[in-house]
């Protein structure tokens, strides 16, 4: 794919033109009293470490991927496992979420009959994130199926705790995401702040944290700000993305992202924030790009 100078010169070529297809030529209430042609060209901040999920831009392959979220300036990816890695390194990227040790979104610490495959799991990909110099690895409580708020609490625990002194000694953060079971993960157990917060305090670990999903936690519970100002130090990794919808997180939908990224800067997070939208339209890069300027307080 001719050489190495030229691709790079495409991917900018691309990259700007999306910008500007994206942000148009009207000034958005999500940017200053700039044009949008500037505020595209702005250098980051370096206040919020940025990310992407792997998913939401699984149609490009991964290392043309690399290449483009080098040029917007992001840190890494998430949601990449062991497998890929190497094409990370390639590009001075990192797995800013680790994953591969979970069974799946519904199979998950809440439930004894899994516990022997997730604590050997786990033990074996704790080794391999610390291995490859990463920090972060998602872990899912999995749905409810009857079960009583209390009981889950206790079997995660119980399950956790094995696993705990291997991840603190290896210095690698077991993190649980928040989904919302009223629209997309129907009867999953982790769905509200506030159970997720009593299971980091009943662990006691400090690496162990929630990823706080915000899409998932404006569906479930609202409240996004005083939230995170209240229970940040439980907070290991966000997400974003627009609600209603999952798409982009600009004037479109409900959220004002430049606020809670203010909120989240304010706590002293020094982790990473990765976009998790589905992106729409024919300029999904485009999207991406402005996703970032956004959330660049």
């Amino acid at each position: 794919m001719g050489t190495d100078s030229n691709r790079r010169k495409t991917i900018k070529q691309l990259l700007t033109g999306s910008a500007l297809l994206a942000t148009g030529t009207t000034i958005s209430s999500f940017t200053s009293t700039e044009s949008s042609k500037d505020l595209s060209m702005q250098p980051l901040k370096g206040n919020i470490n940025h990310s992407v999920c792997r998913w939401c831009y699984d149609y490009i392959p991964l290392d043309e991927l690399c290449s483009i979220v080098k040029e917007l300036g992001l840190v890494g990816i998430d949601l990449v496992g062991p497998k890929d890695w190497g094409t990370l390194k390639k590009h001075n990227l990192i797995s800013t979420m680790c994953n591969g040790a979970e069974i799946g979104l519904v199979k998950g610490w809440n439930d004894p009959q899994y516990h022997s495959t997730l604590i050997k799991n786990y033990t074996d990909h704790i080794e391999l994130v610390a291995k490859a110099g990463y920090t972060n690895l998602i872990c899912f409580s999995g749905n409810r199926n009857g079960m009583d708020e209390e009981t889950g609490l206790k079997n995660c625990v119980e399950g956790l705790k094995q696993i705990m002194s291997l991840a603190e000694k290896k210095g690698v953060v077991i993190q649980m995401e928040l989904f919302n079971s009223k629209v997309d993960h129907k009867d999953y157990m982790c769905d509200s702040s506030a159970w997720g917060v009593e299971l980091c305090k009943r662990l006691g670990s400090p690496n162990f944290k929630l990823l706080y999903d915000i899409y998932h936690m404006q569906i479930n519970e609202g409240d996004i700000i005083r939230t995170i100002k209240k229970d940040h130090q439980y907070f290991g990794h966000y997400h974003t993305a627009g609600v209603p919808g999952r798409h982009e997180i600009d004037e479109s939908q409900e959220l004002y992202y430049p606020a809670i990224m203010k909120a989240i800067v304010e706590t002293g997070f020094k982790q990473y924030v990765a976009q998790e939208f589905i992106p729409t339209g024919n300029d999904k890069l485009g999207s991406l790009r402005k996703a970032i300027q956004i959330c660049d307080v």
